[in-house]
């Protein structure tokens, strides 16, 4: 049995369809399908707090390596510390990773940049060392869904950046589906929805 988390980025509202998350819904349904023993948690990160590192963690966390002791620290500072490490320990609990987003101004939401930060912490899922960096995550399986208005092929730079923040962790069996051309070709929307979701469902057999 396996721990599948997907992280949906996504503040889905009401009558507005997201073409990432209908994609993310097909390749959620065929992998329960194909994988009924596998254990999943399906978190939508704009309906949950995600922690951005401010001036409350950094000082928490400046004080806990000097000795401080955790309920010294302020009440703002203990539920962030304690949020932060939650996200963390989630990631690392789980065997394998969906990640889906939409593509913004060339970027990934916000509240998705927030969560990869509590997943990149050194001493957990990296290391430094002489040689330089060293990621620690092994064995996990990640895919990255992601929606775009044009066509880049996997040449923007959120994919791009999605990509290189797993490969620094040490992912190595990382794969991206990409749902992408509905606003440069209106006509073909409908269709190119419908191939992402055919392909998510096939992916969602092995993954």
């Amino acid at each position: 049995m396996a721990k599948l988390l997907v992280i949906r980025a996504h503040p889905t509202v009401y009558n507005r369809e997201s073409r990432s998350m209908k994609v993310t819904d097909a390749f959620v349904q065929a992998y329960r399908e194909s994988h009924p023993e596998d254990q999943i948690e399906d978190v939508n990160i704009y309906d949950i707090e995600v922690p951005e590192i401010d001036s409350d963690l950094l000082n928490a966390w400046d004080d806990l390596a000097q000795g401080k002791r955790f309920y010294a620290l302020t009440p703002a500072q203990q539920h962030k510390v304690t949020l932060f490490n939650s996200l963390t320990d989630s990631f690392l609990d789980h065997d394998k990773i969906v990640v889906a987003n939409p593509l913004w101004n060339l970027s990934i939401p916000t509240r998705l940049k927030a969560w990869f930060d509590t997943i990149t912490v050194a001493g957990k899922t990296f290391k430094y060392t002489e040689q330089g960096s060293v990621g620690l995550v092994e064995g996990k399986k990640v895919l990255h869904i992601q929606a775009n208005g044009g066509v880049y092929n996997g040449s923007d730079p959120a994919s791009q950046y999605v990509k290189t923040l797993f490969t620094f962790l040490g992912v190595t069996d990382f794969h991206q589906l990409f749902v992408e051309g509905m606003d440069y070709n209106p006509a073909e929307a409908d269709e190119i929805v419908s191939r992402a979701v055919e392909a998510a469902q096939e992916l969602a057999k092995t993954f």
